[in-house]
């Protein structure tokens, strides 16, 4: 059965305003695809990279903008057995969450988490997926370290936070006003740092250091989150919002036998991703029932508001995760 949906498309770079909504037919769920009809999507900053032409999807992606959903199965295609039509879940997409109707992969698609309101839960499978990956999976992160996240208040940054402390570990985070820093201790940070008017890395350095950092800033933060490491320290990198270009002292490196890695998420293999998807199922899911976890929501738009949406992303203004809701 073929299926009618609203995507919203960046059909030419630019600004919030290239966004367009349009109307697409969706074949039906291939072998291992699940179809959604989608609750809520995320917003997040690799779409607005997307709409600005600097972030092409992935060769096979869905049409259209948007990572993340909630909602329930529409369909399932062949070899799906985990969900079935009429089951809540919430979906990391390779693109074309944006819409009435969602395309995944069913290795990304997992029950709703329990404790969550549906609308509220479509802010948590990128930003989820993206720190289980990279702060737990690549940066090995144990109970009782040192762990620095900045952008603490951004959708990455208030579940890093979060999920650090969950873990036991001691958590650091910077933030751009005192209203995001505030947000940042309530959601469990131990200390937090205003970059606009303090000395973050003297902070943190005189604090003890950090043993893991995320990293969504990149360019002159580079060089000071290597001096603020200790020994065995990992730096991981998942943005580059001052730049990917960097100079580095490598003898700080060797000396201190660091560690630097990244990742990106959307472009990995399927099998990958399903790999993520059960360490979070597995891991994450029970801190969110248990009330450790929660997505923090700024706002909520409507499908046909996107280009707001987008704007209050690019004035960063906002603090947790924006949806949108078709």
């Amino acid at each position: 059965m073929i299926h009618s949906t609203r995507i919203i498309t960046a059909p030419a770079p630019g600004g919030p305003d290239a966004l367009r909504i349009e109307t697409r037919d969706l074949s039906p769920a291939g072998p291992g695809e699940v179809l959604i009809d989608v609750a809520a999507a995320g917003v997040n900053r690799p779409d607005v990279f997307q709409r600005m032409g600097l972030y092409p999807p992935p060769p096979g992606a869905p049409e259209g903008l948007g990572l993340e959903v909630s909602g329930h199965v529409r369909e399932t295609g062949d070899g799906v057995t985990h969900v079935r039509a009429g089951d809540a879940v919430v979906a990391l997409a390779a693109g074309g969450g944006y819409a009435d109707i969602a395309r995944a992969d069913a290795g990304c698609v997992l029950p709703a988490p329990d404790g969550v309101d549906l609308i509220h839960a479509a802010g948590l499978p990128e930003t989820v997926f993206t720190v289980w990956s990279n702060v737990f999976d690549r940066a090995r992160l144990q109970p009782g370290e040192r762990f620095l996240v900045h952008g603490g208040a951004s959708g990455i940054g208030t579940t890093a936070i979060q999920m650090a402390k969950a873990h036991g570990a001691f958590v650091m985070a910077t933030a751009g006003s005192a209203e995001k820093c505030h947000l940042c201790r309530e959601l469990g940070a131990d200390l937090v740092l205003d970059y606009r008017i303090e000395d973050w890395a003297d902070a943190v350095r005189a604090s003890g250091g950090a043993d893991v950092i995320l990293d969504m800033v990149g360019g002159d933060y580079a060089a000071r989150n290597l001096s603020l490491l200790n020994l065995d320290g990992r730096l991981v990198m998942i943005a580059f919002l001052r730049g990917a270009q960097v100079e580095l002292d490598l003898m700080r490196v060797m000396l201190k036998r660091l560690t630097i890695t990244g990742s990106t998420l959307r472009s990995r293999p399927a099998a990958e991703k399903a790999a993520i998807a059960r360490g979070v199922h597995t891991q994450v899911w029970p801190w969110i029932a248990a009330g450790r976890v929660r997505p923090v929501i700024d706002s909520v738009f409507a499908l046909e508001d996107a280009a707001k949406a987008h704007a209050r992303m690019d004035a960063m203004a906002h603090a947790g995760k924006i949806l949108l809701r078709p």
